[in-house]
């Protein structure tokens, strides 16, 4: 697919995925290798991924997060910080929430380039039982935080595509004119 054709299919699927339809152990390695190769503060290289694809492992975490995709992806990525780094690279904790994001835009994108699904779900995780829930079932360490997960699939059940503002109301050249 091309590149500008990937950018125009990617949107954020709310909906249910086709859980008997599993995503290969390759293309899940494809995708988190495209979020480890996004740029990071400080080359830093910030965010950590655990990639999860047993069955059982997936419906408990959608189940504790009470999301639709989550609780029909055959597979996920969990996207998590290392609040750590902030003193050891003398970094901004802005620094690593822009590291997450451009890494989760890459998975993103890789995701739907292979022909899948996706989208980004954090909301679930802002809640500390929740998150420390999930934290605890994927055995992750508490210098680690989880800041969302990445479900990715086939549809189930066709999502709603939201539409984009035009480029005037996004953008505009050589001085802010940008209308609203």
């Amino acid at each position: 697919m091309e590149f500008f054709e990937v950018l125009a299919k990617r949107y954020s699927h709310k909906a249910a995925f086709d859980p008997t339809r599993p995503v290969p152990e390759a293309d899940l390695k494809k995708i988190v290798e495209a979020g480890m190769a996004a740029p990071s503060a400080g080359n830093s290289q910030s965010p950590e991924f655990i990639i999860v694809n047993d069955a059982a492992l997936c419906r408990r975490i959608g189940e504790l997060s009470g999301n639709v995709p989550l609780k029909t992806a055959p597979a996920m990525i969990a996207v998590l910080s290392q609040p750590y780094m902030r003193q050891v690279c003398d970094l901004k904790a802005e620094c690593l929430i822009a590291d997450m994001a451009v890494a989760t835009g890459y998975m993103l994108l890789a995701a739907t380039a292979l022909g899948y699904c996706c989208g980004w779900v954090d909301g679930p995780f802002t809640a500390a039982e929740t998150n420390r829930a999930v934290a605890e079932l994927l055995g992750i360490p508490d210098d680690r935080l989880l800041v969302l997960f990445v479900p990715v699939g086939y549809p189930g059940e066709e999502g709603p595509r939201r539409p984009k503002k035009p480029f005037q109301q996004r953008a505009s050249w050589n001085k802010y004119d940008i209308q609203r």
